[in-house]
């Protein structure tokens, strides 16, 4: 099972290696977001209490977090669509590992993009000390696992490489959204208050602000237990798809015109 995992780990990150021009261009629209939108509100707004660039990077983090953690499952899509795919099913190793290896891989790709960014705290306002950066890299592994099983949980169930681009942003542009990573929940409407209960990517990016602001939104095991929730329900649904193979027509793909 280990060696499974390490191997489909090992592949994926060769793959992340060669395409090293994905990590130069996933930072675009953090910073975008970070010192062009941050700078442009900020200079006329004090929305979260000092420097809004401050309060939003761990919003534009969160943002670099799921995007890249999320588009790096598309590997099981485009190895469908070239029948890849298969082989990999039939490899003699156990079909979880397949799951879990996947899942590990896009995290390590997502954490290594996010350290990238992390230097840009400062320039942000958001010094932080040592001890601050050690808890700033557990919450942004944390979110980076939960953000990777949501990426393989949605990609396992497509074959095309057009489709899922839509298919995901449609559904994970709301839930950054809706997170808080550009605004402060507390002073959101109330509707929005109680959407952000059900919004793993809410309770992510408030252990990073409660990190940079030493404010948190949700108590810190609230978030904790969310989030390894979300990761245990994902992981399961995940192995499922995995383990039916090529047939998943009864967990729905075929009849939503997931699969094309």
């Amino acid at each position: 099972m280990i060696r499974g995992i390490v191997a489909v780990v090992i592949l994926d990150l060769k793959r992340f290696w060669v395409d090293r021009v994905r990590l130069v261009v996933g930072l675009a629209q953090p910073l975008l977001y970070l010192f062009v939108l941050g700078a442009g509100i900020g200079a006329s707004s004090r929305m979260g209490g000092g420097d809004y660039r401050r309060f939003i990077f761990p919003g534009t983090m969160g943002l670099s977090l799921l995007f890249s953690a999320t588009f790096a499952a598309i590997t099981i899509v485009f190895d469908r669509q070239i029948g890849f795919f298969k082989a990999v099913l039939v490899a003699p190793i156990p079909r979880p590992a397949i799951a879990l290896g996947k899942i590990i891989a896009g995290a390590i790709q997502s954490i290594v993009q996010g350290m990238v960014l992390l230097p840009f705290a400062p320039l942000a306002g958001a010094s932080l000390g040592p001890l601050q950066t050690v808890e700033m890299i557990g919450a942004m592994a944390l979110a980076a696992l939960t953000f990777s099983t949501m990426g393989v949980a949605i990609a396992c169930r497509f074959n095309s490489t057009t489709v899922f681009p839509v298919a995901s942003n449609a559904v994970l542009m709301p839930m950054f959204f809706l997170s808080g990573g550009l605004y402060p929940l507390k002073v959101a409407p109330h509707w929005m208050q109680v959407a952000a209960h059900f919004d793993p990517v809410a309770y992510a990016v408030d252990l990073m602000r409660g990190v940079v602001l030493g404010e948190f939104f949700f108590p810190v095991a609230l978030s904790l237990g969310a989030l390894a929730l979300t990761m245990v329900l994902l992981v399961s649904a995940s192995v499922r798809v995995f383990n039916r193979g090529e047939d998943d027509s009864s967990l729905g793909a075929s009849r939503l015109g997931w699969r094309r």
